[in-house]
């Protein structure tokens, strides 16, 4: 038997992980289990999970509807930074991992528990999503991580457990991939895709259409955006749930939001995975244009530095921090402006703009045309050249001197300003 713990509350999926976990803390713990199952959007039957929760040794079984509370706290607020992991991934399992824990405190706290446990494995990332979280809202809660902890070594013996236990799973030996789903987007990891020179099968995709399956026609789709939000499809007002969930629809339609890629995880090693964000990649290739044409030049170009450390912020768990904070408000004095309408064309896996307008537009034809206008005269642009030359040419001229090496060829200055 461990340490004497009361009462703890874990976050629970009704997985293969976690449905062994809670015979695994009955023998190991002797405690009271409260299973915290967290609606985000994942396709499940919550009275099934509520029920097998019970059934397999917990004595409550608290489920909750985050969807609304996910994109608005966590999915926008990270969009609104034009946060991407690795040019690539757009965080969906990562903003969720602080939401849930946020919740599991929460609820230990008004049910009187003294623990939370998780089912996060000891290589990956999620592991420090939750801990950090935990630390940061209630550091007093003991952690209990049975991966950490347990004979349990590969996803086979927790199969095996599984089976000893009479815990009903759906992961197989043959087929054993790992998912995690939410309204933002599927991840898929394990099985065959360890090996990073296997084709990604496309059975086991589960919203995205292959591109051959798509249609031969494309679509074109309007975002509305205000303060950098999304808030409308086609002219029309949606709320956030609403709003995301037709334009997975529309995204998966036209294989659109298809990421396979590898990762550098916290731990130090690397990972591979799939990911399928449909509609999310619509609204982030909205947002970036709508930003391009209502954001200033200095204020856009250091977004993006703002926006790199944001994804790292992201992904690393460190979302209760007071850095993450201070690039909040950052953020959203820059997205005062990003209100408008975006029109994109889906087609064949691509989303591409076709066109963009806003009140706070800072694009003028009238200063970008090539003919004749009052506000820019193009004689004016030789001076500044010669400026921003000007240290090309001192580093010219030092090398011509013998002061130091020049980089590039030196010039023949006799020949060039040789009389006849």
């Amino acid at each position: 038997m461990k340490e004497k713990v009361k009462k703890v509350v874990l976050a629970y999926s009704g997985g293969l992980d976690t449905s062994v976990i809670i015979p695994w803390l009955k023998d190991n713990y002797g405690c009271e289990i409260i299973a915290y199952a967290a609606d985000l959007g994942q396709q499940e039957d919550f009275a099934a999970v509520k029920q097998k929760a019970l059934a397999t040794g917990a004595s409550h079984a608290v489920v909750e509807d985050l969807r609304e509370a996910f994109l608005m706290d966590f999915v926008f607020p990270t969009l609104r930074a034009g946060a991407i992991y690795e040019r690539k991934y757009l965080l969906g399992t990562s903003m969720a991992r602080p939401l849930i824990a946020q919740q599991q405190v929460k609820v230990a706290e008004e049910m009187g528990a003294d623990a939370v446990a998780h089912g996060c494995t000891g290589k990956g990332n999620d592991q420090v999503r939750f801990e950090l979280t935990y630390m940061a809202l209630n550091p007093k809660l003991k952690v209990i991580a049975p991966w950490r902890e347990w004979d349990i070594t590969s996803r086979e013996d927790a199969i095996d457990y599984a089976r000893e236990h009479d815990v009903p799973i759906d992961a197989t030996v043959e087929k054993i991939y790992s998912h995690d789903e939410n309204i933002w987007h599927i991840s898929h990891e394990g099985g065959p895709l360890e090996d990073p020179w296997n084709e990604m099968d496309e059975d086991l995709l589960k919203w995205i259409k292959p591109v051959n399956q798509t249609p031969d026609q494309p679509e074109y789709v309007e975002l509305g955006f205000e303060r950098g939000i999304p808030v409308s499809v086609n002219g029309e007002a949606l709320g956030p749930v609403a709003l995301v969930e037709a334009l997975n629809a529309l995204g998966a339609k036209h294989g659109i939001g298809l990421v396979d890629m590898v990762e550098n995880r916290m731990v130090g090693m690397k990972s591979r995975g799939i990911y399928e964000t449909p509609g999310g990649t619509i609204i982030y290739t909205a947002h970036r244009e709508l930003e391009a044409l209502t954001l200033d030049k200095s204020s856009l170009h250091y977004k993006d530095v703002i926006a790199e450390k944001y994804a790292v912020l992201v992904y690393n768990g460190e979302w209760f921090t007071p850095l993450r904070e201070s690039l909040d408000a950052f953020v959203d004095s820059f997205q005062s402006c990003v209100t408008g309408t975006v029109r994109l064309k889906l087609f064949k896996g691509h989303c591409l703009i076709a066109g963009r307008k806003s009140p706070f537009s800072l694009y003028r034809e009238d200063f970008a045309t090539f003919g004749k206008d009052d506000v820019y005269d193009q004689s004016d642009a030789e001076g500044f050249i010669n400026l921003v030359g000007l240290p090309l040419k001192v580093e010219a001229l030092l090398a011509e001197f013998g002061v130091k090496k020049g980089k590039y060829r030196a010039p023949d200055y006799f020949r060039t300003f040789k009389r006849d």
